[in-house]
């Protein structure tokens, strides 16, 4: 036998409003975020054999190739989880702030105002180019999600469904 659906006194939660083009072009540059840290990713491991390149140093010493070649297995999974956690965590906030979520938007701006400290420091010349790459990209996404357009997005996702209408 069939039982007949009977919908809920309660109607539908009103889906959320469109995204505007400012917010949807800030996720595609955290997607592009994304890809760019990957490849960065690559670019390491493709270099992880060359022990010289590694530049270390632990209390202002220098680290010689013997030691590094015993923690060179350590460092490079470093890499690989901290290279990983960096892409999910592009993806995550681009999703998040395609869906309307203001703590994304606001996590984002915390990100971006960290990544400013990755600008600075010794390193080697690849990992400049791709440390200014990265805060370019999250840069502009930044400055696309506080545009009015993408503000009053934020706001309308946030207001109680009676304000949306």
């Amino acid at each position: 036998m069939y039982q007949l659906y009977t919908p809920t006194a309660q109607p539908a939660e009103p889906l959320p409003p469109p995204a505007p083009a400012p917010v949807l072009t800030a996720v595609k540059f955290m997607y592009s975020g994304a890809i760019g840290t990957a490849a960065y990713l690559i670019i390491a491991l493709a270099f992880s054999w060359d022990i010289n390149l590694y530049h270390l140093t632990v209390h202002g010493h220098l680290l010689t190739a013997a030691q590094l070649s015993h923690w060179r297995p350590l460092i490079i999974t470093l890499v690989i989880v901290a290279a990983l956690a960096v892409i999910a965590w592009w993806l995550w906030m681009a999703r998040a702030v395609e869906r309307g979520e203001n703590w994304a938007r606001i996590s984002s701006t915390v990100l971006f105002a960290l990544a400013t400290l990755a600008l600075h420091g010794n390193h080697g010349a690849a990992a400049v180019l791709c440390a200014w790459l990265t805060w370019l990209t999250g840069g502009a996404a930044v400055w696309l999600l506080w545009r009015p357009a993408s503000s009053a997005f934020f706001s309308r996702c946030h207001a109680s469904p009676d304000e949306r209408s």
